[in-house]
């Protein structure tokens, strides 16, 4: 479900001429049956409203004075969201007979033509107040204070995302109201600007319009409508033209696969980046620790704590935060059980709250391997939207291809990635012709041809996996082994800070064996996928071969490893794989 809240403006709107008819009030009920939220946004006076619609307790709370007080119904509370009008420009509106002339807790409410006087009154007295106009009416507020800002702060008392609102309305002071919901509609007889400046112009009127709005709710069918002003931005299709390529924020299955170091972690972080800065509540669930770093989320666990499932879903009750579910603290082992634990709950959330928006899942194919017959969701919308990050698409779950509508191929020879991929789901693949030798490829499952992305770069740089591979436990295949040349030790570096303990436990035979072979900066270039430190690493291997001095080569190599990794002064508490040699 992806709308949880329906928000609606009254006069001329829900009610005709201060009336709400009986059909509407019905409609109105079976949303809240269905466990959705309403909310009364108005312009209206509290008292006022209170005194001509006897049914506002069918709201979760009510907004009213443009945006300047809250309203519980349930606790019959109000709380006023700004300060209130300066007497001395009340006292001059009355002294100058403007009237009708209402005034609110905030709010201060005339009619054309009294505008002059009000613009008047706030120049001489110097006052920051702005005026908005609706349908004739005059209303004077504090600046910033309109019917979204009290949209926002009625979810924030939620726990409620905007992501997950269609808000309704008919005048030009619901501009904002509209634009600040998922999906803003208008009823037919709405002021013709917010028509067209709105995302579903609906073709009743009044409360009719308000009748047709809920059936489209709750039929599912709202859900389906593209909200292309929502589409979150990828990059520029290369080639010719070079247009836009967006992703819709909602019920999209993507994965992105490729070898490693071929950028899947910056393709995803730039997403990531832009979902977040547009609102959307995003989780990553990071078994490797590969986005410890990431700052615009709340890490939970570390190298030497495993997170938990309440830890996780306490923090994501608001929509707000966001959060990385570092998992690299946990053995291997159980990683996958914790994910299969986790997912549900997820799905548990967001149908109570309407958030998360986006589930990351790093390494997918370790969490939901290819011999698991089922995974813990059916509909990717059941998450809002599932992005899969994978080397091997053939290594997941034909139940986790099975949710996947759009492939992102990244690195080299991302054809035979997508190959790889149609052949896991048995499907044809993309013609190859035409496609890089390099870079990013989108393929639309549904769509005949793939095209290349040049991918919208992410505006902060992040230090990749620094934690992860300094003091974390990396997997077996991505490990370095001391063997010597006789393979007579077999000595596993889980990471770096094991790495340089175990070099300098090893004897000089073993060291200069795999310094020749130039095998360190091999392991830093596929596995830490650290082309900066592989390069100067591989200088030291060049520049120390046939001079046999094993003490000033491990003295240089360890050297340019702590210069660019922050290595622990202890070794971690807690070796989750101490028994996985």
């Amino acid at each position: 479900m992806r709308y949880h809240v329906l928000a609606c403006d009254f006069d001329d709107t829900l009610a005709t001429r201060g009336a709400v008819a009986d059909e509407t009030v019905r409609a109105l009920e079976r949303v809240s049956r269905s466990g959705r939220r309403l909310l009364l946004v108005t312009g209206r006076e509290l008292d006022d409203l209170l005194a001509v619609f006897p049914h506002a307790d069918l709201f979760d709370l009510v907004v009213a004075e443009n945006g300047a007080l809250l309203y519980d119904p349930g606790e019959r509370t109000r709380d006023t969201l700004a300060p209130p009008p300066p007497e001395e420009f009340v006292e001059r509106l009355k002294g100058q007979g403007v009237t009708p002339l209402g005034v609110g807790a905030v709010i201060v409410a005339t009619r054309e033509p009294y505008d002059e006087q009000v613009n008047d009154a706030i120049r001489d007295f110097g006052l920051e107040l702005q005026v908005i106009r609706n349908k004739g009416a005059v209303m004077v507020l504090p600046p910033g204070v309109n019917k979204a800002s009290g949209l926002a702060t009625a979810l924030r008392r939620l726990n409620l995302s905007q992501h997950n609102v269609v808000a309704v309305g008919d005048a030009e002071n619901d501009h904002a109201f509209l634009a600040a919901a998922e999906c803003g509609a208008a009823v037919a007889n709405a002021v013709p600007a917010l028509r067209a400046q709105c995302d579903l112009p609906l073709d009743g009127e009044d409360g009719a319009g308000v009748v047709e709005l809920a059936e489209l709710l709750l039929s599912g069918e709202l859900d389906e409508r593209p909200i292309p002003r929502h589409d979150v931005l990828l990059g520029r299709a290369g080639g010719d033209g070079g247009g836009e390529v967006r992703l819709p924020p909602y019920g999209s299955g993507l994965v992105v696969a490729g070898p490693s170091g071929g950028g899947k972690s910056t393709v995803t972080t730039a997403l990531l980046e832009r979902l977040i800065e547009g609102g959307h509540q995003c989780v990553v669930i990071d078994p490797e620790g590969d986005y410890a770093e990431f700052p615009e989320a709340a890490v939970l666990g570390d190298p030497d704590r495993p997170p938990g499932v309440e830890e996780v879903l306490k923090l994501l009750e608001s929509p707000e935060q966001s959060a990385v579910v570092n998992m690299i603290g946990m053995a291997l082992r159980d990683r996958p059980a914790f994910f299969a634990e986790l997912l549900p709950r997820l799905t548990a959330l967001r149908t109570r709250l309407g958030h998360p928006h986006w589930v990351v899942v790093d390494e997918a194919h370790h969490l939901m391997p290819a011999e698991l017959q089922e995974v813990p969701i059916k509909d990717v919308r059941a998450l809002g939207s599932l992005l899969m990050i994978t080397v091997h698409p053939e290594a997941l779950s034909p139940a986790a291809l099975r949710l996947v509508g759009t492939v992102l191929a990244v690195g080299a020879r991302p054809g035979r990635t997508l190959a790889a991929f149609a052949d896991a789901l048995g499907r044809p693949a993309p013609p190859g012709d035409g496609l890089p030798e390099g870079g990013v490829v989108l393929w639309r499952c549904d769509a005949d041809r793939a095209q290349p992305v040049e991918v919208e770069p992410a505006r902060t740089e992040r230090t990749r996996h620094r934690r992860k591979y300094a003091a974390g436990t990396m997997s077996k295949d991505k490990s370095f082994y001391f063997t010597g040349p006789a393979n007579r030790l077999r000595l596993r570096a889980r990471n770096l800070h094991t790495f340089i303990e175990l070099s300098e436990g090893v004897d000089e035979e073993t060291w200069l064996y795999h310094l020749e072979r130039g095998d360190y900066s091999r392991w830093i270039r596929e596995s830490l996928g650290d082309d900066e430190l592989a390069d100067a690493v591989a200088g030291v291997e060049r520049c120390e071969r046939g001079e046999r001095d094993a003490r000033d080569s491990l003295r240089r190599v360890t050297a340019l490893i702590e210069e660019r990794y922050t290595l622990p002064s202890e070794p971690t508490k807690y070796d989750p794989d101490h028994d996985d040699r």
